[in-house]
């Protein structure tokens, strides 16, 4: 997972060339994930196709994997289509929901891709990955719409066929760096050696830039360790290393972030005090629960896309969960995957309605989509509405249509807003050097 070359989109591509992946992607489509032994699955009772007037679509994550895991969105797509059925369906039509592990590989990435194609689902909903360079491709060439990726690469804001509903890694950085430049010293920023984590740096930097601040000191590693008490001393080394002002340390690995603070509780007690900071994802109520509470994470300012998970707007989701998936232990309310993935449903359904009684396919989903729809998610997002390039295109994020955080802080173990409503990064990101 080291030494890959950056890949970064800085336009919106008609095609996206990929000498390396394309390979791959071409041995995957003889090997379609068809089956349960490449980690894809049904909604029991129900098989794929659109031949049973009923609407088929894919949500996949990865499971399982040594790395970042994301099982509570499958579980709660599943969970939504049982909601939905058991209320009259989607204009009446059935709801079948495939999903896909796809393993945190690339291979394994396309292959969900190469199955959704295969399965003529209508649209890819709610969904994680990091490849999004490899699926994308089989998706735009099947007219596919993706909608609600987690936001965890670039090329998600770069493809027209891609409607996300949060500003993902770009818009979470951006707004964190703004808020620590006035608050911090040094900024260390632990982050995967990964295509992705490449580009998590310039996207911290543009908002401790925005406020005057310098460039945060970009700490690499392993995104599968088990332990990171080097990396956490190197980190505290640059964010002690001004005495005279109150350093932070930044780690943004995903499901490792918590392995990464057990290492850094032990190697703080030889530094003088650092605060720490993250984006939600990285950091969620669960965790902090499981690693110490207010002892680990006290005072730590965390941005995330959506209200907290406490907020009454979360409560039809919760309705949800509750009716479908109660006792379900992949499912937590307050992950924002599972967040993610209840905003992106939504969507397709208001989509659906707006179709009235006409065919409900790849086309017809897309073409709503791309008229100029504006959709309410019920306050948990701005209203959205994607268009072929929006105010971020000359940065690198055409498809960046939600460019709004929100900033919430650990109180006594407890993830609370800081502020009320959202923060707009517009600017931040505008003034960004992503090159």
């Amino acid at each position: 997972m080291t030494g890959r070359p950056r890949m970064r989109s800085t336009y919106l591509p008609a095609t996206r060339k990929q000498p390396v992946r394309a390979a791959a992607r071409s041995a995957a489509t003889l090997v379609a994930c068809a089956s349960l032994a490449v980690g894809c699955g049904v909604i029991p009772g129900t098989t794929g196709g659109s031949g049973d007037d009923s609407i088929t679509v894919m949500t996949w994550a990865p499971q399982n994997t040594k790395a970042t895991n994301k099982p509570g969105m499958p579980a709660f797509a599943q969970a939504y289509a049982r909601w939905v059925n058991a209320h009259g369906g989607l204009k009446g039509r059935k709801l079948k929901v495939l999903t896909c592990n796809d393993h945190n590989d690339s291979v394994a990435a396309a292959k969900c891709a190469d199955r959704a194609v295969e399965e003529n689902a209508v649209a890819v909903i709610g969904s994680y990955s990091q490849f999004g360079d490899t699926f994308l491709p089989s998706l735009e060439g099947a007219g596919i719409p993706y909608i609600g990726g987690y936001g965890v690469t670039n090329a998600e804001f770069t493809s027209p066929l891609s409607y996300p509903v949060n500003g993902g890694q770009p818009a979470l950085l951006a707004g964190l760096g703004k808020e620590l430049a006035g608050r911090c010293g040094p900024v260390a920023l632990v982050r995967p050696d990964t295509i992705a984590g490449d580009e998590l740096p310039p996207l911290l930097d543009s908002g401790l830039k925005a406020g005057g601040h310098p460039a945060s000191g970009d700490q690499l590693a392993d995104e599968d360790a088990t332990e990171y008490a080097s990396q956490s001393v190197r980190a505290l080394d640059y964010a002690a290393g001004d005495l005279s002002d109150t350093g932070c340390v930044v780690p943004a690995l995903g499901d490792r972030t918590s392995t990464f603070m057990d290492s850094f509780r032990r190697s703080r007690e030889d530094f003088s005090a650092v605060r720490t900071a993250t984006v939600l994802g990285s950091v969620d109520q669960t965790v902090i629960n499981t690693t110490g509470g207010a002892t680990v994470y006290d005072g730590s300012y965390i941005t995330g896309w959506y209200p907290v998970a406490s907020d009454p707007r979360w409560d039809a989701m919760k309705k949800v969960i509750s009716e479908q998936a109660f006792g379900d232990n992949r499912i937590d309310p307050a992950d924002p995957g599972v967040q993610t993935t209840w905003i992106a449903y939504t969507v397709f359904k208001k989509v659906v309605e707006s179709l009235g009684d006409g065919e409900v396919n790849a086309d017809s989903v897309r073409d709503a989509l791309n008229n100029g729809m504006k959709i309410s998610t019920g306050g948990l997002t701005p209203a959205l509405q994607w268009k072929f390039q929006d105010v971020l295109a000359s940065v690198g994020f055409p498809r960046l249509v939600n460019r709004k955080v929100t900033l919430q802080v650990v109180r006594d173990g407890r993830l609370v807003a800081a502020r009320k409503g959202f923060i707009d990064v517009t600017r931040t990101l505008q003034n960004a050097d992503l090159n």
